[in-house]
């Protein structure tokens, strides 16, 4: 079964000739907001705007002076920063340079980035602050190719060495470059082809050293021509920005702003996430299902910590907006119109002055819809956000299809799948489940991996997803699991965990991280990270106030608190999917330990192996079927 949308035919070579027609078309217009701290050092941020005009000259700064530093087309330029505008301005630089960016987290460790930094063999760095150049001098023997380094915030920096350069000192020679040679970046740009390298993405494996996904410009260009073309974008929004550009997700946004020439409003800065929606007031904005979850969970803990009376309309007000969201979905499904039975919308009307009003004044009060990508949401949070307001359009796609591969369309957005394909895009379900892509999203393949990009990438152009899903008669696509987490028990059974974990997030406001084990075992068990948070808020309620986290989750009641959600889940479960025992684990999982993706997403192999111990624990002696 597969499914095609219209062609997108009008693109031109690349992402930097849309920069330069959008600069050329509203120069006036506001393109970019960013942070300032206050003059004072205390109290909140000042947002400062950058015109389309104002960004336009910095980026042709950075291309022509990275072109004096000797930078070449499609030479790599390393960019290992936090989600800042000056990343949105270097990478644009990079492009306009026709050189192609190389993306580092900057929780990167050492050793990680300097392999990224040697594989890519890129000329240039371009870093944060401090702590990123201090990475690249660690390990500056190792890298003979890196030329030079190039610091955004040189506070704290060594600038002495000719090897360094601040981002100032490269906008000037840009500058000085651009007097002698006006007409640089323009030719830089006029002479990019579809097929020339923009952009070389290592995603995060979960066993051994990261593989660096080759994008040619034509992925971008396409991304952002089919992103207008979905019309879930207009040149009125503000977007807020915080996800990680070092991401395909985060990525993907910039290329679809430029096209569209709405404003963005940059801050990758997760811990000022609540105190800026109020102030940015975005219209959409993207997100992780994590970041859903977090909300859900505060808005619960909030309601909890109110008194029973609060907590129980916050419960009443949740499953009236569940009931809501699924019957308008439904009907808007059969009729085109969304309605629900006229009992259930004035309980809706009641429920939304008293709890939906306040969850959606929180997001600023002017979102008109959210995009979730890069892991799956649990439906009931979906249905809960939805029902109250909050429209989470659910997106799919991978590093490897340049991110946006499906979108849930506007109205016809349906909650538990990840929507239709972009125009331009095929997608096909193979015998064994398997997701199967092909388009101009797809990338050129992995770099200098020949062998692995044969294993993934067909002769004919269809992309292994590796992901396992359904597609509906009128072409939405549900992902039930990745292929290789499927797990199969010893009695044969297969169990799609994710979906599991899912529905556990679902019922349980205190949960951060569950992972569901049981691949060649006779029942499932999981381990459950609890979300602090909430759970300081629980503690103190039930005797255990002033106890640290850890102690909180070896108390008997907190273990007892947990299963019994764990016996909610399960009644909803098939027999040989429920869990049968579970460990809490004494810290939550991070992406320090290596057990998150930067873009949050779990690392099954490491969480394992981490706690397996506790793992085996659960089935030692064990004869439970």
């Amino acid at each position: 079964m597969s499914d095609k949308q219209t062609p997108i035919d009008n693109r031109p070579p690349s992402v930097a000739t849309l920069f330069l027609e959008r600069v050329e078309r509203t120069p006036d217009a506001e393109a970019y907001r960013h942070p300032v701290p206050a003059a004072s050092g205390s109290g909140p941020d000042d947002w400062k705007s950058l015109t389309w005009g104002q960004a336009a000259e910095r980026v042709y700064a950075i291309a022509a002076g990275l072109i004096d530093l000797g930078v070449e087309p499609e030479q790599r330029v390393a960019l290992a920063s936090a989600t800042r505008v000056e990343w949105i301005l270097a990478d644009l630089g990079v492009m306009c340079a026709g050189a192609a960016t190389t993306t580092v987290y900057p929780q990167t460790n050492a050793d990680e980035s300097a392999f990224i930094l040697s594989d890519s063999e890129s000329k240039v760095l371009i870093a944060e602050d401090a702590a990123q150049l201090a990475k690249a001098v660690e390990r500056r023997a190792d890298l003979p190719g890196l030329h030079h380094v190039v610091v955004i915030d040189a506070e704290g920096a060594d600038t002495s060495d000719d090897w360094v350069l601040t981002l100032a000192d490269l906008e000037a020679r840009g500058a000085a470059y651009l007097k002698e040679h006006p007409e640089a970046v323009k030719e830089r740009v006029s002479a990019i082809t579809a097929d020339q390298l923009a952009t070389l993405i290592y995603t995060s494996g979960t066993t051994g050293r990261p593989k660096g996904v080759r994008l040619p410009h034509d992925n971008w260009s396409y991304m952002a021509k089919a992103i207008a073309a979905t019309g879930l974008v207009t040149r009125d929004d503000v977007q807020y920005l915080w996800l990680p550009l070092a991401h395909v997700f985060g990525k993907v946004l910039t290329s679809g702003q430029i096209e569209v020439g709405h404003v963005t409003a940059v801050d990758g800065r997760v811990d000022k996430i609540i105190e800026n929606l109020p102030v940015v007031r975005p219209t959409y904005m993207a997100a992780v299902p994590r970041i859903f979850e977090k909300v859900y969970n505060g808005v619960a803990a909030k309601a909890r910590a109110g008194g029973g009376a609060k907590y129980k309309i916050f419960q009443w007000a949740a499953g009236v907006s569940r009931d809501y969201a699924k019957a308008t979905q439904d009907t808007f499904r059969r009729t085109g119109t969304a309605s629900a039975p006229f009992g259930l919308t004035a309980k809706h009307k009641v429920a939304d002055a008293l709890v939906y009003a306040k969850i959606r004044e929180a997001f600023g009060g002017n979102l008109r819809a959210c995009i979730s990508g890069s892991a799956a949401l649990a439906p009931e949070i979906g249905y809960f956000f939805a029902g109250a307001g909050i429209h989470i359009l659910e997106g799919y796609g991978l590093t490897e299809s340049s991110a946006a591969s499906f979108v849930n369309p506007g109205e016809a957005y349906r909650t538990g799948t990840v929507g239709k394909p972009l125009p331009g895009t095929e997608v096909r379900i193979a015998d064994d489940g398997e997701i199967l892509l092909r388009g101009p999203g797809i990338m050129e393949g992995y770099h200098g991996l020949p062998e692995k990009t044969a294993e993934v990438l067909e002769a004919d152009g269809w992309f292994h997803t590796g992901d396992i899903g359904e597609l509906s008669a009128d072409g939405y696509l549900k992902i039930t699991d990745r292929k290789k987490d499927l797990i199969k028990t010893s009695g044969g059974k297969y169990i799609a965990p994710a979906e599991v974990e899912g529905q556990f997030k679902a019922v349980c406001p205190f949960v951060s991280n569950i992972l569901v084990h049981g691949a060649d075992r006779n029942y499932c068990t999981a381990l459950i990270a609890l979300d602090e948070p909430s759970l300081l808020g629980w503690a103190a309620e039930h005797g255990l106030a002033g106890k640290s986290y850890a102690e909180i989750v070896a108390a008997p009641q907190t273990e007892k608190m947990v299963q019994g959600y764990v016996d909610r889940l399960n009644e909803g479960l098939q027999r040989w999917q429920t869990i049968k025992k579970f460990r809490l684990l004494p810290r939550d999982l991070d992406i320090e330990h290596g057990e998150l993706t930067p873009s949050l997403k779990l690392k099954r192999p490491v969480v394992e192996r981490t706690y397996k111990d506790l793992i085996d624990g659960m089935y030692t002696g064990a004869r439970e079927s």
